[in-house]
């Protein structure tokens, strides 16, 4: 009868799939499609290369205090312990239960007795059922694993995303300030002419709103400054306070900030797509996730097999406690047993049918999360060499817009020009040198971006 049942339900049981990461239902290039840089430096340890012992050191500070971080470690030993869990099922389980009982007989006379009662129950694992729910749980453990370094990535990245938008908030806010001395000089400058009676009044109204303007602008500035120096000490784990009263953290820091935003490392290696696969750890994550299901089908559909059970029951019962360690008392019972499910009202076919939509779903988010990672790459790719284009447009127009100022403040004094002309002048200098720090911290951000979509570590 067991054989027969065997024959029935074996086929019912397919083979764990050999996943391999590299298959894929889209095709992959063999080189990415975007202007590749040139390759003489690795995306690991891609920290070093901005040469920022300021950005440095806030990571580190960042690694080591951020909770969302440490939560995500936490999962990890979580992870680990429900693996040790899912593997104690393959073991023996043994207990131990002491007791004492008292009772009264047909003659009303009382006696009492010590147990020491042993239990041990073993479910041999014959077909691998518990061995693939626990190599399912392993591979769940792994992936959260991933799942942390991806973590650890990502705020590192972040972190120096951040870092950079208030170095280039701090340079705004500069730029600002230093335009309203400049409106300031302009609002002087006409109203001694109109003083002489050389311009009208309509100029002075216009040079003192333009002075306005640039002083509201300036305190914007400022504000986004504290903005993202809140958002600093946030992610370090620091309550944030304003940068004027920080004693420590990302003010404190001020005088060892370079002047100017750096430029990015030239070099990078990107490697081959088919390398991404590999090393970016939220697509292993995911392939990870793909083997659990896996796994855990295997499982369900081996719940359909019969079950060997080892049970055994022994002890020892005394009146008096000194003789219940007597070996010569111990009795035991052992007993194995064979179970077969036959009838579960389809829970256990309804079973293998969600754990085949899980190998589904999970197989169509690895794919998903793969072109996704290859987009991100692309898309960093392209935008490097346009960005470069633009901040050495932008550069140029610095250059001009400077050079025009100077010579639309000469041809004003002379009367040449309007005073819109003059006002105009300084708008176009200030736009231009704003245009050229945001695009500087785009082209920073940007490489941060790819390194963080190629899988770099920190």
């Amino acid at each position: 009868m067991f054989s027969l049942l065997v024959f029935f339900v074996l086929p019912a049981c397919d083979s764990i799939p050999e996943r391999d990461p590299n298959t894929l239902d889209i095709a992959l290039p063999t080189q990415w499609q975007s202007p590749a840089l040139p390759r003489d430096q690795s995306v690991t340890d891609w920290l070093t290369t901005f040469n920022d012992h300021t950005l440095t050191s806030l990571i580190e500070d960042g690694l080591s205090h951020n909770f969302d971080l440490q939560a995500a470690a936490a999962r990890v030993d979580a992870a680990k312990e429900q693996a040790v869990i899912a593997g104690a099922g393959r073991l023996p389980q043994l207990y131990f239960t002491p007791g004492y009982q008292r009772g009264k007989d047909a003659l009303s006379s009382e006696s009492g007795q010590f147990l020491a009662l042993f239990n041990l129950s073993w479910e041999l694992d014959v077909w691998g059922r518990i061995k693939a729910s626990q190599q399912a749980v392993l591979e769940e453990a792994v992936a959260v694993s991933e799942d942390y370094h991806a973590a650890r990535l990502s705020l590192a990245a972040g972190l120096a995303q951040v870092y950079f938008q208030w170095l280039e908030a701090r340079l705004q806010a500069q730029v600002a300030a230093q335009s309203v001395k400049d409106r300031s000089v302009i609002v002087e400058l006409v109203r001694g002419r109109f003083n002489k009676g050389l311009t009208r009044g309509l100029d002075l109204r216009l040079a003192l709103t333009d002075l306005a303007n640039a002083e509201a602008q300036s305190a914007q500035m400022y504000n986004e400054v504290q903005l993202l120096h809140k958002q600093l000490q946030t992610l370090v784990g620091r309550y944030p306070v304003e940068a004027s009263t920080s004693a420590s953290g990302a003010e404190a820091m001020a005088s060892s900030l370079a002047r100017d935003l750096p430029q990015p490392p030239v070099s990078l290696t990107a490697g081959l797509p088919s390398d991404l696969l590999n090393r970016r750890p939220d697509v292993i994550s995911a392939f990870k996730r793909l083997q659990a299901a896996d796994q855990r089908l295997a499982s369900s559909e081996k719940a359909l097999l019969p079950r060997v059970t080892l049970t055994a029951i022994g002890g020892t019962s005394s009146p008096a406690l000194t003789e219940i360690i007597d070996p010569r008392a111990a009795a035991w019972n052992l007993a194995a047993g064979l179970s077969q499910p036959l009838f579960t009202g389809d829970r256990l076919q309804a079973d293998i049918r969600l754990k085949q939509a899980n190998v589904e779903d999970a197989y169509n988010q690895y794919q998903s999360v793969a072109l996704n990672a290859f987009r991100e790459v692309e898309q960093a790719l392209a935008a490097e060499s346009r960005l470069r284009e633009q901040e050495q447009a932008l550069r140029e127009a610095v250059s001009q817009t400077e050079a025009s100022r100077k010579l639309a403040v000469y041809s004003y004094r002379q009367g040449l020009i309007e005073i819109l002309t003059l006002l105009d002048s300084y708008r176009s200098t200030l736009n231009a040198q704003s245009a050229h720090l945001a695009v500087q911290r785009q082209l920073l951000t940007n490489r941060i971006s790819l390194y963080l979509a190629l899988g770099g570590s920190v």
